[in-house]
């Protein structure tokens, strides 16, 4: 027995002399190559004393059935929801999801990234911390392991990005808050946990310039993910100071604009639209609890079916493919906009 020791599939093959995907293929299936072949591939097997991962081979991405499912916080209901919707589509074509949550945390996401690769799934849905995250390891990561991105994007890394499309949102808050009433000022967390917020930033000025209409954005200081708190003491904030240019107030996202309502209740500010209602609010997501909230909050919903079946359609295809799907592809769902009584 040769002391030399092999550490993984590659160095077989160089010391039995014989190519990686014939020693791929015996490990699948014995009797799939020829009887010498055997042969030769079981006296090197007893000579290096070489046992392969055996849950790894299992793990072979043409086979398995596993997929990762990675989110950036999944005490938002947002990500639950997006998650469950894409989870429930993984079980039902017979695929066994894992779920992960980063938590906020960069280094927890790089820590979920070895995680997968250790478990070696077919393939990962990602939707990564975004500027938070270490786009390196980000990186390395989706050229490592077959991966998906959704909800958060960042340029040119994993096979393909299915989201919404914040211009879409934006475009139709503004305009119907525009028609119905005075134009709305933007209210969003100075240090935003998600990309998509500047992204929703940026189309409320391009939309309220195409319109001839001056934008007002008002920055609340707050950092993480504490959105109703960080919504709320900056709507006191904003409310205590006169800082609101105008009576309509269009937020960043649903959990800001639950927190500034609280803000408005605390400040006896009725919302709403009747002549007795001091200001109205609306934003961005139709988070699940966005129709319960007092008033229920007008808000641009995401297509959650179309995104998650969009996600998941997308990976099966890319696994199928074994991990190529040509150049990177960006599919992008338009929202619906949901009048309710906040506006």
């Amino acid at each position: 027995m040769s002391e030399t020791k092999i550490r993984n599939m590659d160095e077989f093959a160089a010391v039995s002399g014989l190519s990686r995907p014939t020693i791929s293929k015996y490990f699948n299936d014995p009797q799939s190559v020829r009887k010498t072949t055997r042969e030769k591939i079981e006296a090197a097997l007893e000579q290096y004393n070489y046992r392969p991962n055996i849950f790894a081979m299992n793990q072979n991405r043409k086979l398995t059935k596993n997929v990762g499912i990675v989110v950036p916080y999944l005490a938002d209901p947002f990500f639950a929801e997006i998650a469950r919707n894409i989870e429930q589509r993984c079980i039902a074509a017979g695929y066994h999801p894992t779920l992960f949550s980063a938590h906020g945390d960069p280094a927890l996401e790089v820590d979920i990234f070895d995680t997968l690769r250790s478990l070696k799934p077919a393939g990962v849905l990602l939707a990564p911390l975004g500027r938070a995250s270490n786009k390196a390891e980000v990186e390395r990561f989706c050229r490592d392991v077959p991966t998906v991105l959704f909800d958060s994007n960042i340029e040119g890394m994993g096979a393909a990005f299915i989201g919404s499309d914040n211009s879409s949102f934006v475009d139709q808050t503004v305009d119907y808050l525009v028609r119905s009433g005075e134009p709305p000022c933007f209210f969003e967390m100075r240090h935003p946990a998600n990309p998509n917020a500047n992204k929703r930033r940026i189309a409320y000025i391009k939309r309220m310039e195409s319109l001839g209409y001056e934008p007002h954005v008002i920055s609340v200081p707050g950092e993480g993910w504490a959105f109703e708190e960080i919504g709320r003491q900056g709507g006191l904030d904003a409310i205590e100071r006169g800082k609101l240019p105008t009576r309509t107030v269009l937020c960043s996202n649903d959990r800001l604009a639950i927190g500034l309502l609280s803000a408005c209740y605390e400040k006896s500010i009725r919302v709403g639209i009747g002549d007795d209602c001091g200001l109205r609010v609306a934003s961005h997501d139709d988070h699940p609890f966005a129709k319960f909230t007092c008033p229920s909050l007008t808000t641009a919903a995401h297509d959650y079916d179309s995104v998650a079946n969009r996600t998941v359609e997308t990976l099966f295809e890319l696994i199928e493919s074994g991990g190529m799907l040509g150049d990177r592809k960006e599919t992008l769902f338009a929202a619906r906009l949901i009048l309710r009584a906040s506006a």
